[in-house]
C-alpha cells in the first residue's frame, strides 16, 4: 500500500529539504517532493507536522537495553532489544556478542534466528557482529579473561551456519590475525580491529589482507604516538578506514570528537552505542559479560577496577552530540548514523531517503526527540 509523508524536513546525505514530502510504495522511498512541487493524490497521508525526516539508524555494535542482553540467549532479550531499539531511531540492528563460549554464542545466534523467523516486529536484524572472543588478553576492557581465544575462521563459519555473521571484532596482532582478515571477507564477513596492542605495521599487515574497518574508535587500541601512530593514527591516515565512534562525551570527549571529524571528514565514521543492558534504565547495579557493573550518571564502570563497561548511549543523543560538538550541518552528520554503516557492510538499500532505498524513516523535533519511526514504510514506533 502506498503512503505519503508530508509536511517535513527531508533530511538525508547531502540532502536538506523543508516542506517536502516522500511517497512510499512497497515498502520503498518511490518517490521524493521539494517544497512546490504537486503532490500525488495518495489515500493514505501522513502530516509529518514540520518534524525532520531522517534515514532510520543502523546501530552496528550494540550488545543490549532495557535490563537484557543479547548474550543472555533468550527469546525475551533478543525481542526486547529489538523492540526497544526503535524508540532511539533504530530501524537496522547488529546486535553484538561478548567473549563467550561458543555454546553460549551459538544460543544467542539462535535467538536471533527465531527473531527473524517469526516476522521481525521491531528493528530489522540483518545479522550479529562478534566483538570477541578473539581479542588481545591485554587490552580486555569490560570483556571476559576466561574465553579469550586465537582467531578461528572455522567457529566463526559454524555460528554463521546458524544466523549470518556480519562483521568480527578481534586483535589483528593475535596468531593468524592478518590471514583471518582475508578469511573472513572471502566468506562475506566485515572484519574490524580493536581490544588490541597492534603496532601500525601490525595493522598495514592486516590493512593489506582487506581490513578496513576500527571499532569502537580510541577506546582499547594503541594510542597515537609520535614513534608509532598505532590503531588511533592508522585510523586517522587511511581515508578509506570506517570507524566506530561512541560519541557520549565520556567515551571520546568533545574535543576529540572536532579533531577526528577535522581530519576523517563525515564520510567513513559510523555513530554506534556499544550499549549494554543497562541503557534506558536508571542509574544502579548491571552486568557486562557476568562481570558486576555499577552505573552512576549514566556511566557504565566495572565494578572491580571502575573500566569503561559499554554505554548507556542512544543513537538519537549520539547524532546530537555530534551535530553540536563539530557544528557541522545535519546534512553532514547524519551520514554517520546510517549511511557509512550500510556502505561498511555491503547493506544495499539502506541509509537513504531517496527513490529506491527502503523507506526507513525517523521523524525528530528539533532536540533530536524521536517521535515516531517507519521501517519499510510501515509505522513501528510512535511517541504519541
Amino acid at each position: 500500500m502506498s503512503m505519503l509523508l508530508k509536511n517535513i524536513r527531508l533530511v538525508s546525505p547531502d540532502v536538506d529539504e523543508k516542506n517536502a514530502a516522500i511517497l512510499v510504495a512497497d515498502g520503498k522511498v518511490a518517490d521524493v517532493f521539494c517544497d512546490g512541487d504537486a503532490l500525488p493524490s495518495v489515500a493514505n497521508v501522513v502530516d509529518g507536522q514540520g518534524l525532520t525526516a531522517v534515514p532510520g539508524f543502523i546501530d552496528v555494535h550494540c550488545h543490549g537495553r532495557s535490563g537484557v542482553d543479547f548474550c543472555d540467549a533468550t527469546q525475551e532479550a533478543m525481542d526486547t532489544i529489538a523492540m526497544d531499539k526503535l524508540s532511539e531511531g533504530v530501524t537496522t540492528l547488529l546486535p553484538t556478542t561478548l567473549t563467550l563460549p561458543e555454546d553460549q554464542l551459538a544460543a544467542a545466534m539462535q535467538t536471533a534466528k527465531a527473531y527473524v523467523a517469526k516476522g521481525a516486529l521491531g528493528c530489522k536484524v540483518p545479522g550479529v557482529h562478534l566483538e570477541g572472543p578473539f581479542i588481545n588478553p591485554k587490552c580486555l576492557g569490560a570483556q571476559n579473561p576466561d574465553f579469550v581465544r586465537t582467531p578461528d575462521v572455522k567457529e566463526v563459519m559454524r555460528l554463521n551456519e546458524i544466523f549470518p555473521v556480519k562483521k568480527v571484532s578481534y586483535a589483528v596482532e593475535m596468531e593468524n590475525g592478518p590471514r583471518f582478515a582475508a578469511e573472513l571477507l572471502a566468506n562475506g564477513i566485515t572484519p574490524s580491529c580493536v581490544h588490541s596492542a597492534a603496532t601500525y605495521a601490525g595493522f598495514m599487515d592486516a590493512y593489506r589482507h582487506g581490513l578496513r574497518n576500527l571499532s569502537h574508535f580510541c577506546n582499547q587500541m594503541t594510542a597515537l604516538h609520535h614513534r608509532d601512530i598505532g590503531l588511533v593514527g592508522a585510523g586517522l591516515m587511511h581515508n578509506d578506514v570506517f570507524i566506530e565512534f561512541i560519541c557520549d562525551k565520556l567515551h571520546i570527549c568533545p574535543d576529540m570528537i572536532k579533531l577526528v571529524f577535522q581530519i576523517k571528514g563525515t564520510e567513513h565514521i559510523q555513530l554506534i552505542t556499544d550499549a549494554m543492558r543497562a541503557s534506558g534504565l536508571p542509574d544502579g547495579p548491571s552486568d557486562l559479560g557476568g562481570l558486576p557493573v555499577i552505573v552512576k550518571n549514566g556511566e557504565a564502570r566495572l565494578a572491580s577496577n571502575g573500566a569503561l563497561a559499554g554505554s548507556t548511549l542512544q543513537m538519537a543523543t549520539a547524532l546530537k552530540n555530534i551535530t553540536e560538538v563539530t557544528g557541522l550541518p545535519l546534512k553532514e552528520t547524519v551520514k554517520c548514523t546510517s549511511w557509512n554503516q550500510a556502505r561498511a557492510l555491503n547493506m544495499t538499500g539502506l541509509g537513504k531517503l531517496a527513490p529506491g532505498y527502503a523507506a526507513d524513516i525517523v521523524l525528530m523535533d528539533e532536540a533530536f526527540q524521536v517521535k515516531q519511526v517507519f521501517v519499510d514504510g510501515t509505522s513501528k514506533f510512535s511517541a504519541n
